[in-house]
């Protein structure tokens, strides 16, 4: 059992909660801060006076009073009118994240809401009724508005939620089958429930927890072509990562050398041979893939910061006696975070490609062309490779910052937005792309390494190779290789390689 506090969820917490439907529930210390902080809300809504989002319309209309009577309606209407989410749905378990970020930063007690709000997103989440959130239509500021109203929606038993079957069904049914009551919002809720972040911090976070599995792939699959391509294990040497001390490369190199171990067959049989450096693709793996591991750590901090923020709009200090309006809801420091990590990311996928072009190339492996045995009559992993460098050039276009781009909106009063959300869902195409990439090197690695033998390459690299090879074997003659890359990419994705390299040379570092 997760117990939310508002304080301390990292990147392990969200991935249970959406991949493993960890159960969630509401701390003692929460409830009492925002038990204390509606109080507080409650207390000057008897005064009589304009509190924005509590008692007034909201951004151009937040000169117009509310009268007391009409602030339930207020509410409702706010929720409606802001489901303007289009296109596909976010996927059931990217909503779970979600409705369990909104909670966690609700829970902080700066919301001025009930505690009653939060159990109910979290009664929603443990009983699995998971709102259809539509992915388009957030410009990430003022809070990821559309695509949160969405899930607001449901939570006061309207719209629609995910059927155990992956089917769309009314939200009514879902509640009556479950025996769960809707909310009925009261004065602030509303607005509570769709100011901040969640959307893309959610998103961003599973992505990243993606993309540190590939990096760890991306070391396996790098030092498979290194033995593949008969490469040098010199440029991996600790002296080397130890005269630049970015974290990174210096982790990227002992993983590599971890992964290959001291030498091997394939090692041994070219101890004497000519080549005096390799590629950079081969030799440069610390410094390119240190570089993302380190870009990683960064958007990992600035994530699980923002988990842990309070993004409402106005912000209440009970203890201090202040409602402040403030732009904490600003999805800035995330969508830069995310873009910064969809170039990071791409870069990983570029370097890859570039080391199945190495061992296609007969000029640089010393193997048949495009790894075929009988070249000509079977075309080998030629189109692997033209299918890599596809996807390297559709990231290049993905990586392009959202952020750069901002538009006016609500009649120019939030006149700069972040676009972060839009960063978060490129983030996660970017993620994929690598991650096929990455199952296509491997594709190519066991292919080279197979024309081997006898020769054998030693540690991980051979653990790998056995794991893969029970299920794709060695292409004597062409066949469909997309299906070869779609096994690959799930061996990658249901963690068997890595725990294939635990088991062998243990945890890698990232």
């Amino acid at each position: 059992m997760i117990q939310l506090t508002g304080e301390n969820v990292t990147i392990e917490d969200v991935w249970a909660v959406a991949h493993d439907s960890a159960p969630v529930e509401l701390s003692a210390q929460a409830i009492e801060r925002m038990q204390e902080s509606r109080t507080y809300i409650e207390k000057r809504l008897e005064t009589g006076e304009a509190i924005y989002g509590v008692n007034t319309g909201f951004g151009h209309f937040s000169n117009i009073k509310i009268s007391k009577a009409q602030i339930i309606e207020l509410q409702k209407n706010l929720i409606r009118s802001h489901c303007m989410g289009v296109g596909d749905p976010f996927s059931k378990e990217e909503t779970r994240a979600i409705m369990f970020l909104r909670a966690n930063a609700l829970a902080r007690g700066h919301s001025g809401i009930r505690p009653l709000v939060v159990e109910t997103i979290l009664n929603y989440l443990n009983n699995d009724i998971i709102p259809v959130i539509p992915q388009k239509g957030s410009v990430g500021a003022s809070g990821d508005l559309a695509p949160l109203s969405h899930l607001a929606l449901s939570i006061i038993g309207e719209g629609e939620v995910w059927g155990d079957d992956g089917s769309i069904h009314p939200v009514q049914d879902r509640l009556d089958e479950k025996s769960v009551r809707p909310l009925e919002l009261q004065a602030k809720e509303g607005l509570s429930m769709i100011n901040g972040c969640q959307v893309m911090t959610a998103v961003g976070l599973l992505n990243l927890y993606r993309a540190r599995r590939i990096m760890w792939l991306a070391d396996l699959s790098g030092a498979m072509t290194l033995e593949a391509l008969k490469g040098s294990r010199a440029a991996f040497d600790p002296l080397i990562s130890a005269t630049r001390a970015h974290p990174g490369e210096a982790k990227t190199a002992r993983n590599i050398l971890k992964l290959m171990g001291a030498t091997s067959g394939i090692a041994e049989s070219h101890i004497d041979c000519g080549r005096v450096q390799d590629a950079y693709s081969l030799r440069c793996m610390p410094a390119v893939h240190g570089a993302a591991k380190d870009s990683f750590r960064h958007v990992l901090k600035v994530l699980e910061t923002e988990a842990n923020s309070s993004t409402d709009n106005p912000l209440v200090f009970a203890k201090d006696g202040k409602i402040l309006s403030c732009g904490n809801f600003h999805g800035e420091p995330v969508a830069y975070a995310l873009d910064f990590a969809g170039i990071a990311m791409s870069g990983i996928g570029s370097i890859s490609e570039c080391r199945i072009e190495k061992m296609i190339n007969p000029s640089m492996s010393g193997l048949p062309a495009f790894l075929a045995p009988e070249g000509g009559l079977n075309s080998g992993h030629m189109i692997v490779q033209v299918a890599a460098a596809s996807l390297v050039s559709e990231n290049k276009i993905l990586a392009h910052p959202a952020s750069v781009d901002s538009i006016p909106t609500s009649a120019d009063k939030e006149d700069h937005v972040s676009m972060g959300t839009i960063a978060a869902r490129k983030f996660g195409s970017i993620v994929n792309n690598v991650e096929h990439i990455v199952a296509m090197e491997m594709l190519s690695s066991t292919q080279a390494l197979s024309m081997l033998q006898p020769l054998e390459p030693a540690a991980a690299v051979k653990a790998a190779f056995d794991e893969i090879r029970k299920t794709v074997p060695f292409a004597e003659t062409d066949r469909v290789f997309s299906n070869d890359v779609k096994q690959i990419q799930t061996l990658i994705s249901d963690n068997t390689v890595y725990d294939v390299v635990k088991k062998t040379v243990g945890e890698l570092e990232w």
